[in-house]
């Protein structure tokens, strides 16, 4: 039985990274059209081939060492980042035999709670200024916009009166969550924003200011790696947007058209936004999603408890 778990874990993966290359070339091209541009289309048909040329020519570059960083920690990373945002893909309410179990939302907040680690350390252990700055900048954001996540989260947990992700396909199936939580859908996208570093929320990542944040020092397969880990992290949470909000199971046709309407949101953010001041990120997350998010909280709990009664 724990083989069988495992054989399928490991289709998943491979099936994640598949997508997470596709998914970089989706964003390149919708970049390239936002700009009145191509993006890349020269390697293979219309381009296909290009993140894995990509792919091979960042793991077969030299990997650089610098003398002052802490090479063990550095070093291990990225590696852990990527691991982290590929098993949080266990939580997925997959209906083929593949892993599903009860407790799937607090599995998910302590991957989530993990990743402000790897990107810390990845800033410490470089013992560069600049990748320093950027992770503690990225720190402060994630940790900040987590809060709204997990209330947002919970509204919903009290709503469904469970854990299990498998639990808000069953009670959308008449009704999407997100004509009775508007508000809140677009909380959770802009959260999800910041929580993956993308634009306007990336910090972490300043070229004009901090090079190129807390991956500065990163070349070949570290930052390859790096890259990995935020892209499957965006993609996973498209997929989760939509199993919280627009109820649709994993093993229909429409739960994929809606990942990708998703994911399209994420890029064309990207190619519109500008980055935000720093103080304006903080002030956004602690005094308008934090009230929003509490009061929603606090009515999900009333309308339950009238349900009940």
């Amino acid at each position: 039985m724990m083989m069988i778990e495992f054989v399928n874990y490991l289709i998943l993966i491979i099936c994640v990274l598949v997508g997470v290359a596709f998914v970089t070339l989706f964003e390149r091209k919708i970049l390239g059209y936002i700009q009145i541009r191509k993006g890349p289309n020269k390697v293979g048909y219309m381009g296909v081939l290009q993140p894995f040329s990509d792919a091979v020519k960042l793991f077969t570059k030299e990997q650089i060492m610098p003398t002052m960083s802490n090479f063990l920690v550095y070093y291990m990373c990225p590696i852990f980042s990527l691991f982290l945002s590929l098993i949080v893909w266990v939580v997925m309410p997959y209906e083929v035999g593949l892993i599903s179990f009860n407790m799937s939302v607090l599995f998910f907040f302590c991957c989530l709670s993990l990743g402000v680690y790897s990107t810390m350390v990845a800033g410490w252990s470089s013992n560069c200024k600049y990748s320093l700055l950027g992770s503690l900048r990225a720190v402060a954001q994630t940790i900040s916009y987590e809060v709204s996540l997990a209330l947002i989260l919970l509204s919903f947990i009290v709503l469904i009166g469970g854990f299990s992700l498998e639990l808000l396909t069953k009670f959308q199936s008449s009704m999407w969550f997100v004509f009775i939580s508007l508000p809140l859908s677009l909380i959770w996208f802009a959260s999800c924003l910041a929580e993956t570093n993308r634009t306007p929320f990336d910090f972490a990542e300043g070229e004009s200011e901090l090079v190129s944040g807390f991956n500065t020092e990163y070349g070949s397969g570290g930052f390859a790696l790096i890259f990995m880990a935020e892209y499957a992290s965006i993609l996973f949470m498209s997929v989760l947007f939509v199993v919280i909000f627009l109820g649709s199971s994993p093993c229909s046709m429409m739960f994929y058209i809606k990942t990708v309407m998703v994911g399209f949101i994420f890029v064309w953010v990207r190619g519109t936004l500008p980055r935000l001041r720093y103080d304006k990120l903080m002030y956004l997350a602690w005094k308008s999603f934090l009230p929003v998010s509490i009061n929603y909280l606090v009515f999900f709990v009333g309308l339950k408890s009238l349900c009940l009664m």
